[in-house]
């Protein structure tokens, strides 16, 4: 099969499987875990940031983040198909006890003058407004990147009105590829940043949350309260400090791919692809073939093709490190059978 569901599949490669066989190890709960100590000091210098925390996902970094920046009764401002609202099973309300308020973005970006008019004034009927929070790359976007202009004109709104700015940044480095950037300018426009490991690095698990010290000592004890206190847990870390330091620089790689994948499957008839493809995601649009994605995603399995359905008659296609040219031809070979 030739799995386009997510880059989330992509298997550890040989180094990284080595590096986890011989990582040096220690307690993490003690601080004493040196391969733990490298990876958050390495991301931390990556990231242009002071201090960061090795979480083990995405998930869980951004709840941290959200714990650690707002109280019960505080309001966070995020896109309204973002990941933390969309995807995180309501998280923010259960744990946090925070509201979402949602603003429509274009190719996920939130207009900036829509972020200032939500930011809520003093008021006993009004919430106070505890975190802004941006993604990018957006997913439900297409894997679009958000420009740095837009970045920089929130993060000036927000600490004009003295909030802090959180960025769901799993998919980051794909967006500093996509824009040419390194990561850390895009992370200068926020007090905090998630970034996954598990994605486009292609670590087995694992996310990292950057911010300040100060910031990182208050999210490492709510780590541990949602039960995220590791022991030796240099052996899932050694990974993600290969994918760190090593598959960042091929990402581009996914990008030319998924550009590929989008021009051929938009000579098939039926088929129309329906983003800008800025990095490793492609969405189709197949009601033309008188199918829903679900039928679709069915019938392009039977010809060897795993993809995944991300609306009533959208399909999502994401290449990655285990996905080859060779295989993108192939699968758009088996996907026009299917189209036929």
């Amino acid at each position: 099969m030739i799995d386009l569901r997510s880059d989330t599949v992509t298997k550890p490669t040989e180094e990284m499987r080595k590096a986890a066989y011989e990582a040096e190890v220690g307690d993490d709960v003690y601080g004493e875990d040196p391969t733990i100590n490298k990876l958050e000091e390495t991301a931390a210098e990556v990231l242009g940031k002071e201090a960061a925390l090795f979480v083990t996902s995405g998930t869980q970094g951004n709840q941290i983040a959200i714990l650690t920046h707002c109280r019960p009764g505080n309001e966070i401002i995020l896109e309204a198909e973002s990941h933390i609202f969309y995807y995180e099973t309501g998280a923010a309300s259960a744990f946090a006890g925070v509201q979402t308020r949602t603003l429509r973005g274009t190719r996920g970006a939130m207009d900036p003058a829509e972020v200032q008019y939500a930011i809520r004034e003093e008021d006993q009927h009004y919430p106070e407004t505890g975190l802004i929070c941006l993604e990018n790359t957006h997913n439900r976007a297409g894997g679009a990147a958000v420009p740095i202009e837009n970045m920089k004109e929130i993060h000036k709104i927000a600490k004009t009105n003295n909030i802090p700015v959180h960025i769901d940044g799993a998919r980051l480095f794909n967006a500093a590829a996509a824009l040419n950037l390194p990561a850390s300018e895009l992370a200068n426009y926020c007090d905090t940043v998630q970034v996954c490991l598990s994605k486009g690095l292609g670590a087995p698990v694992g996310s990292i949350l950057a911010g300040s010290r100060e910031f990182i000592a208050s999210a490492r004890k709510w780590r541990k309260r949602l039960g995220g206190g590791l022991r030796q847990s240099g052996i899932i870390a050694a990974p993600g400090l290969v994918a760190l330091t090593q598959m960042r620089d091929r990402l581009s790689e996914d990008h030319k791919n998924a550009q590929f994948l989008a021009e051929q499957l938009n000579q098939i008839n039926g088929i129309q692809i329906i983003n800008q493809v800025d990095t490793n995601i492609v969405v189709a649009d197949v009601k033309d073939l008188n199918l829903n994605s679900s039928q679709f995603v069915e019938k392009i399995k039977s010809e060897g093709v795993l993809a995944g359905t991300f609306g009533p008659a959208s399909v999502r296609f994401v290449t990655h490190y285990d996905v080859s040219r060779n295989d993108i031809e192939k699968a758009i070979t088996a996907i026009q059978r299917a189209a036929s």
